[in-house]
C-alpha cells in the first residue's frame, strides 16, 4: 500500500481528514493508558475484526512504540480467546514478515 490509506479522503474532502486525524490523535494521546497500550488495544480489536491491513499497520506502531515480539503476540492470544481461531488467520497473515 503506497501513501496513507485515507489519502483519497485527504484529497477529497481535506477538513473532515483533519477531523479524523484530531480524533486519532485525542484516541492514541496518553494518559492513564500509555500510547503503546492503547496500540495493542487497537490491535486487538482488528484482529477482532479480521482487518488485515490494520493488524499490520498496528503490529508496526506498536512496535515503533517499544511493543515487544512477546507483547504483540500476547494480545493475539486475548483476540483468540475472545474471537476463536478464524481472526487468527487474517492476524497471521498481516503479521507475516514483520515479526
Amino acid at each position: 500500500m503506497n501513501g496513507h490509506p485515507l489519502d483519497p479522503i485527504k484529497e477529497a474532502d481535506p477538513a473532515l481528514f483533519a477531523k479524523l486525524q484530531e480524533a486519532r490523535e485525542f484516541a492514541f494521546q496518553d494518559g492513564a493508558i500509555g500510547k503503546k497500550h492503547k496500540l495493542l488495544i487497537a490491535l486487538a480489536i482488528d484482529v477482532a475484526k479480521n482487518s488485515e491491513n490494520g493488524v499490520r499497520s498496528l503490529t508496526r506502531q506498536a512496535l515503533e512504540c517499544g511493543a515487544t515480539k512477546e507483547e504483540i503476540t500476547e494480545t493475539l492470544r486475548i483476540a483468540h480467546y475472545i474471537c476463536g481461531g478464524g481472526s487468527m488467520f487474517h492476524a497471521a497473515t498481516a503479521i507475516k514478515g514483520i515479526l
